[in-house]
């Protein structure tokens, strides 16, 4: 079907980015040098866009251009412009409570939505140092205060309702991302879908199953309602570890384009998931038995690190800084008040621990039977061990979508991880 786009858009290749940059001031004089002696370099292996690094003499920038479609799908998926507006405006507002823990922004252009950043050297994505068994020892610690920050100053505990209300009203707007979560997290992995893949046939039975599963079907719809339905604070909407690029020790997140407000649970699941998606992969990279015990081990640590550090530094930012609407402050003054405001906290972390087990759960199985599926399971190459990793993957999904009420705490998700890792 044809693509239309509005006037003046076009898509930039290797030859014309520099071109463009020499046009912006600010970038033309970061790169130095003339742009013919520029060198650009189009890296973008994600789903939807094009992204070039270009390194000029001064210095370099990353410069990342929505496409009118899916670009992991093709020109039969057109995809509204407009994302890379909201990926724009939600980093802006993120980097101002999580300093440090993005790129920096350098340029929006309006017309091309083209968004010029910070080339974050010499990190690289956190997935693939992840596959080669890379230890990052200060990840957990950023990535906590990350989320901690943006979801907690972005609440309603934090902001008058009437600056919450602009929030929502302004990334309601951002519609095609949101049905692209809708779809491929929520919807797709349970029915049969042209889009949908998985390791067959090795896993052809395991998908039947979860296609067939009642209870399974109504615990994720109920998962996906307060995904429509909440709109508690600004999500990143798509944080994994292929949105986090990483050093041993600097952590920054990037492409927040699905951010939406909603659940705050689904940011933390959605990381949470990844990360136990990528412990059970690791049997697939190994070369001999149990070589990579010790790395399973600190990815499990790791989960364990993020949750708790996750709800320790949201209950200390909600103390400290009760500005917002929600639980004003007024009604919990003095020791009697302050003692009910612990409760309240105590209710709403565990609250919000089960959402996040139901998230991480969706986003294990999404990655295993829908569309756009993870590296670290993609590059074991032998399909009985990938099929295997995976289904010991789905096992724990499935009962952390169903059964997220029967985890006491992170420390139970872990052990029941390890459990069937070892089975």
């Amino acid at each position: 079907m044809a693509i239309s786009t509005p006037e003046g858009y076009r898509a930039l290749d290797d030859r014309s980015v520099a071109g463009y940059l020499a046009g912006v001031p600010a970038l033309r004089e970061r790169l130095g040098g003339e742009p013919a002696a520029w060198q650009v370099r189009e890296v973008g292996d994600g789903n939807l866009n094009l992204v070039f690094i270009v390194e000029g003499p001064a210095g370099d920038l990353c410069v990342k251009q929505a496409l009118p479609y899916v670009r992991l799908v093709g020109e039969g998926w057109p995809l509204d412009l407009r994302r890379a507006w909201f990926e724009h405006r939600a980093a802006s507002i993120q980097s101002r409570h999580a300093a440090g823990l993005l790129p920096e922004l350098l340029h929006f252009d309006e017309r091309l939505f083209l968004i010029a950043m910070e080339c974050c050297r010499p990190h690289i994505i956190m997935r693939r140092g992840m596959i080669d068994g890379v230890v990052y020892p200060r990840f957990a610690a950023h990535i906590v205060e990350y989320l901690a920050t943006t979801l907690f100053h972005t609440s309603d505990m934090a902001l008058p309702a009437a600056e919450k209300r602009e929030l929502v009203a302004t990334f309601s707007g951002n519609i095609e991302l949101c049905k692209i979560t809708e779809d491929l997290v929520f919807t797709d992995p349970y029915m049969v879908r042209d889009r949908n893949r998985w390791t067959s046939p090795q896993l052809d039975d395991v998908a039947a199953e979860i296609r067939g599963d009642a209870e399974l079907k109504r615990a994720v719809s109920r998962l996906k309602i307060k995904f429509l339905s909440k709109t508690e604070a600004l999500l990143h909407g798509d944080l994994h570890t292929g949105s986090i690029m990483v050093t041993a020790d600097d952590s920054k997140v990037i492409d927040p384009e699905f951010a939406v407000m909603g659940p705050m649970g689904f940011d933390v699941g959605k990381l949470l998931g990844n990360l136990l998606l990528c412990h059970f992969s690791q049997r697939g990279h190994e070369r001999t038995p149990a070589e990579r015990d010790p790395y399973r081990r600190w990815i499990l640590a790791t989960v364990e690190e993020v949750w708790i550090g996750f709800a320790r530094r949201f209950v200390e930012l909600w103390t400290a800084h009760p500005t917002g609407d929600g639980y004003p402050a007024p009604l919990f003054d003095g020791a009697a008040g302050r003692a009910s405001l612990r409760q309240a906290q105590a209710e709403y972390m565990t609250r919000l621990f089960g959402e996040a087990l139901g998230f991480a759960g969706a986003a294990m199985i999404r990655r295993t039977l829908g569309l756009a599926h993870n590296i670290d399971m993609e590059r074991i190459v032998d399909a009985d061990r990938r099929a295997d990793c995976e289904r010991r993957n789905l096992r724990l999904a499935r009962e952390l979508v169903v059964e997220a009420r029967s985890f006491a705490d992170i420390a139970a998700v872990t052990a029941r991880a390890a459990e069937i890792d070892t089975a």
